[in-house]
């Protein structure tokens, strides 16, 4: 589960290929971090800015691949994690944006990025158990309370004109508070995972139409006019299998909610020829973008995790194995044979991607994100620490 075959390619492509590539690839050695992204040929595209969420990211693959046994990456965390720290860090937030050299090019706090620093921190703290990780920790969960509300009720300052309130950092903040409790960290993790879920179920699971808002005004309404319609189904899957891992972490049973998102997202996010999950939809179906990237096709394979999961409670239901199994195996060879290999248009080293295909199946990528590799080898690890029998 899934069957013997595609988890031996899920694993070959994460320690034969993807980490060993990266480990040599991710750490910027002229200006300390992580580069930003490769071209097409594995080269450094030397853009002229780092994200602070792609240091994050790759602190957590590296970490979690040394709890699987893969040590070999401690030089991406330690680089990325200096960098974050000495360059990203002005001692009350993280920037958004540094140049290469480090100076800083958009000071703006960003809870998305936030919370991908959390995330990584949590992680490298459960790998290695040292205390400067907690410590980092601690210095965002303080940053993120003193600057952005996790409450729908709160009071948050407003918004530039013309932008809206998203769902999607606070969808991220609710995992790296997960694994901050995984870890250990202590109950504010817990209690801040809590008020997440709380604007969950009151803002953005849409249950009339069993979608997820992506935009909202500053009162937490969806958006007027056809923003608020707007629907990403990799983020109605990846929903729905962190709704599983708080059912596992905090308690309860999220089961429904999480159903309703996989129901919705199979049936107005999927291509009918190719199986590859749509960018953007609308509530009703019709297509905004039928493009698709390779990440929201490993948040279909984890909502089949999740699926996997709820076959083994006592109220699991009669189909939710085999329809799980089948997700992570379809998406799975998908991205295997379509995202991950030079077959499909790009001559592309192994181990990296090409990140994005149009709406008629076309790939159209330019370069190869870095920030692509916390997707995929979190599915890729996902489903191969799934037990091989139905539970």
């Amino acid at each position: 589960m899934p069957a013997a075959e595609p988890r031996n390619r899920f694993h070959s492509w994460m320690f034969d290929e993807a980490l060993p590539f990266w480990a040599r690839s991710a750490p910027d050695a002229e200006f300390g971090g992580v580069v930003e992204e490769l071209a097409l040929d594995g080269r450094d595209a030397a853009r002229e800015f780092k994200r602070t969420r792609v240091a994050g990211r790759q602190i957590y693959v590296f970490s979690h691949a040394a709890l699987l046994g893969w040590s070999e990456g401690s030089r991406v965390v330690d680089t990325a994690g200096s960098w974050l720290m000495e360059q990203a860090w002005t001692g009350r937030s993280f920037v958004r944006r540094t140049t290469r050299e480090g100076r800083i090019l958009d000071p703006t706090p960003d809870l998305y990025d936030h919370a991908f620093c959390l995330f990584g921190f949590a992680w490298a703290y459960k790998a290695s158990g040292q205390a400067k990780w907690a410590d980092r920790a601690q210095l965002c969960l303080e940053s993120i309370e003193t600057r952005f509300e996790t409450r729908a009720n709160g009071e948050i300052p407003p918004l530039p004109k013309g932008q809206w309130r998203l769902q999607n950092p606070y969808m991220h903040l609710l995992e790296a508070c997960l694994i901050a409790c995984e870890a250990g960290l202590g109950k504010r993790y817990a209690d801040i995972a809590a008020s997440v879920l709380g604007m969950f179920e009151q803002r953005f699971f849409q249950p009339v139409t069993g979608t997820l808002c992506e935009y909202f005004d500053t009162d937490w309404n969806p958006a007027p006019g056809p923003d608020g319609r707007l629907v990403e189904p990799g983020h109605q899957f990846e929903w729905a299998w962190i709704l599983e891992r708080c059912d596992h972490v905090l308690g309860g049973d999220r089961s429904r909610a999480a159903r309703a998102l996989i129901e919705t997202a199979e049936q107005l996010g999927r291509c009918p020829v190719s199986g590859a999950v749509r960018n953007v939809v609308r509530d009703d179906g019709e297509i905004v973008d039928g493009g698709s990237r390779t990440w929201p096709n490993t948040e279909r394979m984890k909502a089949g995790i999740a699926l996997c999961r709820f076959a083994g409670r006592p109220d699991g239901k009669p189909d939710d194995f085999e329809r799980g199994r089948a997700m992570i195996e379809q998406s799975g060879a998908l991205l295997l044979d379509r995202y991950l290999s030079p077959r499909s248009g790009f001559p592309i080293p192994a181990g990296t991607w090409i990140d994005a295909f149009d709406a008629n199946g076309q790939a159209c990528a330019t370069s190869i994100p870095a920030s692509t590799l916390y997707h995929v080898f979190l599915a890729f690890a996902e489903a191969c620490a799934l037990p091989a029998e139905r539970p």
